[in-house]
């Protein structure tokens, strides 16, 4: 028998246990076979050491670094058998905690051998794609099974992939082969793996941006791949910039996995020594049309340092089960939000016009989002969790995640005032070189607290930051944080025709952007997809 439920009832599988900070015995050997790319069905076989008969508890990934919310889909597993040898073991999923497997490992044996497949969703109502005919993207939390009780640190991993034939691809760990379509990794931590994503297609295009980093490219067709000299140079040029910015890197070497695909979903999830991106098809050969979305790599880029290098206390845990908290969300999302759109115009991915443009749009958006009348910026934080960016309703009224484009305004108030405190000496620059810099290619996470924030801010110019982030944060407004705009000599206007930035991004996301205007956004057939609330509910007149 092997997942059969029992016809009587069974004890209780007790709560899953707290990990330790002590390695593993043995290291897990995984491999996956992704050749079923037609029905996006990667299979998984792990041999997993045990040292003792009885229930050994395996787990599923569940909170995971970069999506800031219980993210394990769980729903896209299947087929699960695990063997002992030539013997089937019972499993049993634990009644609660349901990414949570209980195997029952008979005598005399040293490892146990587990199959299961992952199910790539085949259409976006589905969940996230990750695979098409001619392109997947490889999440390794996807296709791991791993055992209770250890730091994600201490559980090591040899694993390799069987891919199609001719693929290419490419990922943060070093590799072998393909050879007769088999790939082997280096050896590594669970938690290494499960940030090291794998990007692999048949039209594959890999740049070197510079010693240590660089950028691959897999497209839904070969002429997609035709990005000029020029537009390779500004991605080089975002590698320099940070490099200007943060002053050490905290890789040793970084891979942006870019995928252009109308197939694949949309995405953007950063890692400590790589991002996976999914961008337009167009990004290069409608270089024009495509601006808008050019921020995705510098965003993901800076979270090397903002995110995965420092990370906000509550948002670290040791293993993928332990909940996390997300307290400092506008530092490592809010920030970053503002630094993309800073190293898109340092650059030159975007022109001076589309950063003005794109500020314009975020300080216009949220100076008429009623939502901020209720609900307190701070708050949004939990909307990972809360929403899952689940679509809603009411969006203006009930905020999503707003710690992002508003957090970025919030960060333009504190860079501007550091420069009028300074003297024009001083800027945000200075705090992300003091804080975010890193020992050359440190890979750990060094966690932060509020406190640390503000005393580093301090040492940059002395203000009441505390007191101005409580004011920012945690108090309601009617209107957006445009005192650093101010600050930098600008002003909130509006035309009659819209800007560079806001027709680029409507052509590109398709809708149509009246929120500040008429108080409505919708599509080009003339759907609604959000009316602005009046500030008294959602109903009230």
């Amino acid at each position: 028998m092997h997942g059969n439920v029992p016809p009587h009832p069974l004890p209780e599988l007790p709560p899953i246990p707290d990990p330790v900070d002590a390695p593993y015995p043995g290291v897990i050997r995984l491999t996956v076979d992704v050749t079923d790319v037609r029905r996006g069905i990667f299979r998984a076989h792990e041999t997993i050491p045990v040292e003792r008969a009885g229930e050994l508890m395996l787990l599923y990934p569940k909170w995971l670094p970069g999506f800031h919310s219980p993210q394990a889909p769980i729903e896209l597993f299947a087929g699960l058998r695990v063997r002992a040898g030539d013997r089937d073991c019972t499993w049993r999923r634990h009644p609660v905690t349901v990414n949570a497997f209980a195997i029952e490992v008979p005598d005399g044996v040293d490892a146990i051998e587990a199959e299961f497949q992952f199910l790539s969703p085949t259409d976006a109502s589905q969940g996230r794609v990750l695979c098409s005919p001619d392109m997947l993207c490889l999440p390794w939390h996807t296709v791991v099974l791993y055992p209770t009780g250890h730091y994600a640190r201490q559980i090591a991993v040899e694993a390799s992939l069987i891919v199609p034939p001719a693929w290419q691809l490419a990922c943060a760990l070093r590799f072998d082969g393909p050879s007769d379509g088999i790939v082997k990794f280096e050896a590594t931590t669970l938690d290494v793996l499960v940030d090291s994503p794998v990007l692999a297609g048949r039209h594959v295009r890999r740049e070197t941006l510079d010693d240590q980093v660089h950028l691959t490219i897999v497209a839904d067709q070969p002429h997609q791949l035709a990005a000029k000299r020029e537009h390779i140079d500004r991605h080089r040029a975002v590698v320099e910039q940070a490099d200007r910015l943060f002053g050490t890197r905290p890789y040793d070497r970084f891979e942006m996995l870019l995928a252009l695909s109308d197939t694949l979903s949309s995405e953007g999830i950063e890692h400590h020594r790589s991002f996976e991106a999914v961008s337009l098809p167009g990004y290069f050969t409608d270089w024009a049309g495509s601006f808008v979305r050019r921020d995705t790599i510098p965003h993901e880029y800076v979270h090397s340092w903002n995110g995965k290098h420092r990370r906000g206390k509550d948002s670290w845990q040791p293993c993928f089960e332990k909940p996390i908290r997300n307290s400092l969300m506008w530092v490592y999302e809010g920030q970053t939000q503002y630094w993309s759109q800073i190293l898109c115009a340092r650059s030159g991915l975007w022109t001076p016009e589309q950063t003005l443009g794109a500020l314009a749009q975020t300080a216009a958006r949220y100076d008429v989002r009623p939502g901020s009348r209720w609900r307190p910026t701070i708050d949004t934080r939990r909307d990972p969790i809360i929403a899952a960016r689940a679509p809603l309703p009411w969006p203006s009224w009930q905020r999503s995640e707003d710690y992002y484009a508003e957090g970025s305004l919030v960060w333009l108030d504190v860079d501007t005032r550091l420069r009028e405190l300074s003297g024009d000496t001083r800027s945000l620059d200075d705090f992300a070189r003091a804080f975010f810099g890193a020992e050359a290619a440190d890979p750990t996470t060094d966690t932060y607290d509020f406190e640390e924030v503000i005393a580093t801010l301090n040492g940059v110019a002395a203000y009441e930051w505390k007191r101005f982030f409580e004011e920012q944060l945690t108090r309601t407004h009617d209107h957006a944080p445009l005192a650093g705009l101010e600050r930098g000599g600008y002003r909130l206007v509006y035309r009659d025709t819209p800007s560079a930035y806001q027709a680029g991004y409507e052509a590109v996301s398709g809708t149509i952007d009246l929120t500040h205007a008429i108080g409505l956004t919708l599509t080009p057939g003339g759907k609604i997809t959000d009316v602005r609330g009046t500030g008294r509910g959602i109903g009230q007149r």
